[in-house]
């Protein structure tokens, strides 16, 4: 037995309903394309993934692929650029760490603890060495993402440094020097050996909490008040 036609209200929130599915349809399409594409730059790098492949993956056309990105350097630069978002939550933290009323040695070290664990994980690592790794290619984009990641970072930091020193908890002469001292205490020596895939020992959780420990207090050696 045939369903009877639909009432004018029915066929009136199906039509109201369509264009919420295509979006719906639209962004997830959107969100597969890019995970795909994420494994495939971060495993093969840009000159070795293909947009055929990055569609295999995803499970879609070429052509879909191009309803959402004009072409591969779009996407590249897209999935870069949205990655670098990752970093906004930590600039919030940073003014709210160090107000803490409990001395200074106290939050500087939760600040250097979240930097660390923050940092120093595969994804973000595998993001960094394809960044370096493709700055010749791309210099505009590598130079926006330095832009948006460690200098926003080293800005936020240096401005709240020097708050410090104004309350008479530091003494500086250069906040940014000062913030990229701090920086370089807490991470040089596990960043410098992951880019390098080298990451087994020095990238164990206890290991990031020693060289947290180690690094504020080399800072504070150098820049503290007491």
């Amino acid at each position: 037995m045939a369903s009877p036609p639909p009432t004018l209200p029915q066929a009136a929130a199906a039509r109201a309903a369509a264009p919420t599915r295509r979006r719906t349809g639209r962004l997830a399409s959107a969100a597969v394309i890019m995970e795909a594409a994420t494994t495939l730059f971060l495993r093969k790098g840009y000159a070795g993934t293909s947009m055929d492949e990055i569609a295999a993956l995803a499970g879609v056309s070429k052509q879909t692929i191009y309803t959402h990105f004009a072409d591969k350097e779009h996407l590249f630069s897209d999935l870069i650029l949205r990655n670098a978002a990752r970093v906004d939550e930590f600039v919030e933290q940073v003014g709210g760490i160090l107000d803490d009323s409990h001395g200074l040695e106290k939050p500087l070290l939760e600040l250097a603890r979240r930097y660390i664990h923050l940092v120093i994980r595969p994804e973000v690592l595998q993001l960094r060495r394809l960044v370096i790794g493709e700055a010749g290619n791309f210099p505009d984009l590598a130079g926006t993402y330095y832009q948006r990641v460690p200098e926003r970072v080293l800005s936020t930091l240096a401005s709240n440094l020097e708050r410090l020193a104004g309350r008479g908890l530091l003494r500086m002469d250069d906040p940014m020097l000062a913030a990229n001292h701090f920086v370089a205490l807490i991470l040089w020596v596990p960043l410098d050996r992951a880019m390098f895939h080298i990451e087994q020992e020095s990238l164990e959780p206890g290991r990031l909490e020693q060289l947290a420990h180690a690094g504020v207090r080399v800072f504070l050696a150098a820049y503290g008040t007491s």
